[in-house]
């Protein structure tokens, strides 16, 4: 059995709890031992690892990823590529959010039937690296529905009725996909930006999680609207992407259901189309200005008051676009801190110990993933400085020193010794 100890480390271990001083011992996959306090570990089978006073934390979880969306502009081209080279590009970009350390992902929703399936099992066999992944279906939504473009082989597969939805989760089931992804809203332009409609019925989400629960599949869903978001709680959904215009009744539903449900804003696409988008080329009209402008301020109230509630709130937003590349998805803990009144020490756990929960059933785990914990599974990262004051080393690449994935590494520490600094008490 491989062993791993690490040395003269700042640990973040994803509880919010404060940065300790430590020695780990990683053997396996698990982390075996952590000792406090100035104690030291004796493992002399072990690689000693001195990490000069660096800090050592979980990886990353982004709950609203997009794998094989391979930064199009429009949604018209995110399948424009032969199915052979669209598995291809995906999988460079399962290499690249690796490299930027997250280490496991949570499928918003597959650009196409089977390439997150493809995907998750070559990164399980060993094939190619890339994180820890639950594979989704293409977005089901109903005709005229967010989603619904016209074209055959589009990124989303269009139903009407609870019998099309239960045969969908069915097939998708047997394909072997972990999450049914569902849009039970959508957009209505007019005087609003925000405008949105109930599109789906009672009928057609209780059927999608009719059969997760047959199935032992998840859900997500695409829920904008209060009515929306208040259907998918009723039915049983796990994770609901957006919540943008949920009212006093549905927050108390989301927090009543806290301990159960997910919510992820996904604000990554307004956030950087405002900031970004001209730097990359991408023209935006005074609509799509205002229904930004508009979704930034109310989702930052919206997930200010969810988070005081203690609804975990996660990251994960929507990279995938030519404005909002893969890559880019650290900056979300930024925007945490930034837009929704949050620590950076909250931002971390929301991307790991939450992250970790949400990722654990369909691994088949337990609370074993998104902890510095003794029995955990090993997905660490040790980076250059201090996240839990400067959050925005996370977005830095180069400041991640060395990543580890089920005890590996995918990126080993550098060969000269660490700039020596005693790990702070």
């Amino acid at each position: 059995m491989t062993a791993t100890l690490f040395t003269n480390v700042r640990v973040i271990d994803g509880t919010g709890e404060a940065p300790f001083a430590a020695e780990v011992l990683v053997k396996g996959n698990r982390i075996a031992q952590i000792a406090r306090n100035g104690a030291a570990i004796d493992a002399p089978e072990a690689e000693t690892v001195d990490g000069g006073g660096s800090t050592l934390m979980p990886g990353l979880t982004d709950a609203h990823a997009h794998l094989s969306f391979l930064n199009a502009e429009r949604l018209e081209d995110l399948t424009s590529l032969s199915a052979e080279a669209h598995a291809l590009e995906t999988a460079k970009v399962a290499r690249l959010v690796l490299d930027h350390g997250y280490t496991s992902m949570f499928s918003g929703s597959s650009a196409r039937t089977h390439t997150d399936i493809a995907i998750r099992d070559a990164i399980n066999a060993g094939d190619i690296p890339g994180p820890r992944l639950l594979a989704a279906t293409r977005q089901m939504t109903v005709t005229g529905g967010f989603g619904d473009i016209g074209r055959n082989g589009a990124y989303a597969v269009v139903l009407n009725g609870a019998d099309a939805f239960r045969d969908a989760c069915r097939q998708a089931a047997r394909d072997g996909v972990d999450i049914f992804k569902i849009v039970p809203s959508a957009a209505r332009r007019g005087a609003d930006p925000l405008a949105e409609d109930t599109a789906m019925t009672d009928a057609e989400v209780a059927a999608v999680c009719e059969v997760a629960r047959q199935r032992g599949r998840r859900v997500s869903a695409h829920a904008r609207s209060a009515d929306a978001v208040k259907m998918c709680l009723r039915h049983g959904v796990d994770m609901i992407y957006h919540a943008t215009l949920a009212d006093d009744e549905a927050k108390d539903m989301l927090e009543a259901a806290k301990d159960r449900i997910f919510v992820a804003p996904a604000m990554g696409l307004p956030y950087s189309r405002l900031r970004d988008a001209e730097s990359y080329g991408v023209a935006t009209d005074e609509y799509t200005h205002a229904r930004a402008t508009k979704e930034i301020e109310t989702v930052s109230a919206t997930m200010a008051e969810l988070h005081r509630r203690g609804v975990r709130v996660l990251p994960g937003g929507d990279y995938g676009f030519k404005w909002n590349p893969h890559g880019k998805n650290a900056r979300d803990l930024s925007m945490f801190v930034e837009c929704f009144g949050f620590t950076s020490l909250e931002a971390i756990r929301a991307a790991t110990q939450w992250g970790g929960q949400l990722m654990g059933p369909g691994l088949g785990l337990g609370h074993e993933l998104g902890q510095v914990r003794e029995g955990y599974l090993a997905d660490l990262l040790l980076v250059d400085g201090d996240p839990s004051q400067e959050i925005e080393i996370l977005q830095h690449r180069e400041r991640l020193l060395a990543i580890m994935k089920d005890g590996a590494f995918h990126k080993p520490p550098p060969r000269e010794p660490l700039v020596r600094r005693q790990a702070a008490e």
